[in-house]
């Protein structure tokens, strides 16, 4: 499944070009992957008290077209992989209009309080996490 989240470009996002920075394009993905995991009502503030975090560690993006200030901003989150610990996610930023400023592949890992990959315990599991 699916999951979307939008947002619209702010000034402080573009550079001297009058484009968004590519460094920004990395917050877009932050913030639909926060909005997903509340979508999906993954209790993060309760597997964060019980010692567990979903870290990124690592992503693959690459950029295809420009957006704009006050473009509106699409990003697509869908799972495409969860093991023992870890898992991939496959986002798509677009503008309203459909065309792909970038794409992007982020694997994430479970950590425990000490940073040591971990498995989420059952009642973290939440259906959403799947592909």
């Amino acid at each position: 499944m699916t999951y979307t989240s939008t947002l619209k470009v702010r000034s402080y996002e573009c550079d001297s070009y009058s484009h968004v920075n590519n460094a920004v394009y990395l917050n877009y993905l932050e913030f639909a992957r926060m909005d997903y995991l509340n979508q999906i009502n993954f209790p993060y503030n309760e597997a964060v008290k019980a010692g567990y975090s979903l870290y990124v560690t690592h992503i693959d993006i690459h950029y295809k077209s420009s957006a704009f200030l006050n473009d509106e901003i699409v990003i697509e989150t869908t799972p495409v992989k969860i093991g023992a610990v870890s898992g991939t996610i496959h986002q798509v930023i677009r503008k309203e209009d459909g065309t792909v400023c970038a794409l992007a592949d982020v694997t994430w890992a479970s950590v425990n309080n000490s940073g040591t990959p971990a498995k989420l315990p059952p009642e973290f599991l939440v259906e959403g996490l799947k592909p």
